[in-house]
């Protein structure tokens, strides 16, 4: 169904279009149906906007991205369907993997996203499908815990937007540096991450592109002193505190 520009929620009713598309095509599951629904309400309390808190947390996790020694980003079902290609620019921007990685797991469908991330224009993505020498990570028993040997296994610093608590919480755990894109302040993905950048993915992935290039003229230490200034519980909560004033 095309969406007239006239409509009053234009923008919002094209991203349920792509997720609806993302199923039909069948990388997306339909439980992630569930899953944008519950951001979208949450952006609707933001105002459908980035905040300064949010530009705050993307300009540091931008600064984590840049001095991680082998950054990985993470891809799902609802981040293929809604933004693969900036996904891609932000690996390339990086020299970053892609690994896929989703809950309602088949073969075919992580299958299928890898090859439509190659067939727009990304080279850096991981075979995870076929690969039986996945290494699991610990906390975790279910198929998100499979992690490629040359991607997550080795990363100290992951991108996974729109994640699972449980899983978030086992990589923070396991030592790694997590930076996640969740639209709820209270949730436990967003509690447990060593980032959270709370807005839209539609709107974060292009601006933390852009805060990578202006940041890359950056030495360390001042990267460095971007990160040790930020707390990301006082962060959230000045979040859960816009969400409940109200935009």
């Amino acid at each position: 169904m095309k969406i007239p520009s006239s409509h009053p929620r234009a923008l919002s009713l094209s991203l349920r279009n792509l997720i609806v598309e993302g199923i039909e095509k069948g990388i997306t599951s339909i439980h992630g149906l569930i899953a944008h629904g519950r951001g979208e309400a949450f952006d609707y309390l933001l105002g459908e906007k980035t905040t300064h808190e949010a530009q705050h947390a993307l300009r540091v996790a931008a600064a984590e991205l840049l001095c991680a020694e082998y950054p990985i980003i993470s891809m799902n079902g609802n981040v293929a369907a809604l933004c693969m290609k900036e996904m891609i620019h932000l690996a390339q921007t990086l020299n970053a993997f892609i690994e896929v990685n989703i809950f309602h797991f088949s073969k075919e469908r992580v299958k299928m996203i890898e090859s439509m991330v190659r067939e727009n224009g990304g080279k850096n993505v991981l075979m995870n499908a076929d690969d039986e020498n996945f290494i699991l990570l610990p906390g975790i028993d279910h198929p998100r815990a499979r992690m490629h040997p040359r991607g997550i296994a080795q990363a100290d610093c992951i991108f996974v937007p729109l994640e699972d608590g449980d899983r978030c919480e086992a990589l923070v755990k396991s030592g790694r540096k997590v930076i996640t894109v969740d639209l709820n302040p209270l949730s436990r993905t967003a509690r447990t991450a060593t980032i959270t950048i709370v807005d839209n993915i539609m709107r974060t992935i292009p601006l933390l592109i852009e805060e990578i290039k202006k940041l890359k003229v950056k030495s360390k230490d001042e990267l460095a002193k971007i990160m040790n200034e930020f707390d990301n519980r006082k962060n959230l909560d000045e979040m859960e505190g816009i969400i409940r004033r109200g935009a």
